[in-house]
């Protein structure tokens, strides 16, 4: 018989069938499904897409695709039992319709900043040059507000009958789920509770992601791009937002979704969900690899001694690598047109955002979990 193991390997038993065709491409999926491929995937595939973007926004190329997408994302579901309970479990629904409508969003502001782009190229006016920017507020606004409120409402009231709702049984501590996990729209921060420490986690990065949402309009001041579509005139800004958005947010909600299973280990979309599977992983921090792996000794028992090398990492990448930026053409123009101040507050936030792949990197490749790690005094970084 044919078995997966956890390591997503088919094995075939003495006198078993061939493995089909079927499981060998199940057998990939499951292989390039881990985030060591498939988030670097995810990342080269976006700046493709942005890279590309005039041409794969036409809409005799976009829609194959999409098509095609829909297709492979749905024709699973009769034959693999455990991407179909992945899949169908009223609690991943929502998740499911991110990823259209996200697609379907991005691919519509790109088409449209496609077209602005050839416009402006050519000498044509803008696509909201040529619309009326004046509407009555009665009948064309409070009429659409109705049609799109009867809508929605015949579409949760189809969702709650078809769907059973996803309440489960009272809290019993004796008996967790395996795994806990929060609410989808919550997955993203859960997964970093993987790489940082929890008040880093679920305090300081979410504080940094509402503060720079709310310093944005005086860090970027540029005119361009306001009210129209662009991605010529805002490619640095548009990438920075959508680096941030696609790949730090929804593929780690579709990770903690579809591929997080029991002891939060990460499972293939066509593997079963063994909760006796076990992945052993030995932790290890900067101090280890400066003093135990390089220079062969044992840590120092001083914990400012001992985590020097990571205060001198975190001092670099926070103080001293915005500044090197600068020498790099385009942040140089940028630090003489936005001035040291606005600069460094863009730069900081940008490199803390770097650090949640680097972090992600090093945890999967060298198991490293903190940079800083002084569990004394409850700093962990």
């Amino acid at each position: 018989m044919i078995s997966l193991l956890p390591n997503s390997t088919l094995l075939l038993a003495s006198g078993a069938p061939d493995i089909t065709a079927l499981d060998k491409f199940k057998d990939f999926v499951n292989r390039w499904s881990v985030p060591q491929y498939s988030l670097p995937l995810f990342c080269i595939l976006m700046f493709a897409a942005f890279f590309w973007y005039r041409k794969w926004t036409k809409p005799a190329i976009f829609w194959p695709l999409m098509i095609g997408f829909t297709i492979v994302y749905f024709a699973f579901i009769p034959l693999d039992d455990s991407y179909a309970s992945i899949l169908k479990k009223p609690d991943n629904v929502p998740i499911s319709m991110m990823v259209f409508l996200t697609l379907y969003f991005l691919w519509l502001g790109l088409r449209q900043a496609a077209i602005n782009d050839q416009n402006m190229e050519i000498g044509k006016p803008l696509i909201e040059e040529d619309r009326e920017d004046k509407v009555l507020c009665w009948p064309d606004l409070v009429y659409s507000e109705l049609l799109a409120m009867v809508l929605c409402t015949v579409v949760l009231i189809v969702w709650s009958v078809l769907l059973k709702a996803p309440l489960e049984s009272p809290a019993n501590p004796a008996g967790p789920p395996n795994p806990s996990k929060a609410p989808w729209y919550f997955l993203g921060l859960q997964e970093l509770l993987v790489y940082f420490d929890p008040w880093m986690a679920g305090v300081v990065l979410p504080g940094l992601i509402i503060l720079g949402l709310a310093a944005m309009p005086y860090i970027d001041t540029n005119p361009k791009g306001n009210g129209y579509y662009t991605f010529k005139e805002r490619k640095f800004a548009i990438l920075t937002w959508m680096f941030g958005y696609l790949i730090l947010w929804c593929v780690l909600i579709v990770f903690g979704t579809f591929l997080r299973g029991p002891n939060w280990n990460f499972f293939g979309p066509f593997q079963v969900w063994d909760p006796h599977r076990v992945d052993p992983l030995t932790n290890i921090n900067i101090s280890d690899v400066w003093y135990v792996v390089l220079l062969g000794g044992k840590l120092p028992e001083n914990i400012l001694v001992r985590e020097w090398p990571g205060m001198v990492l975190t001092v670099f990448w926070l103080g001293a690598l915005p500044v090197l930026m600068t020498r790099i053409g385009f942040f140089g123009r940028l630090r003489s047109q936005m001035g040291f101040s606005r600069y460094y507050l863009m730069a900081v936030l940008f490199v803390i955002m770097l650090l949640v792949p680097v972090k992600m990197v090093g945890r999967w490749t060298f198991n490293l979990k903190y940079i800083i790690a002084m569990p004394e005094i409850n700093f962990n970084l």
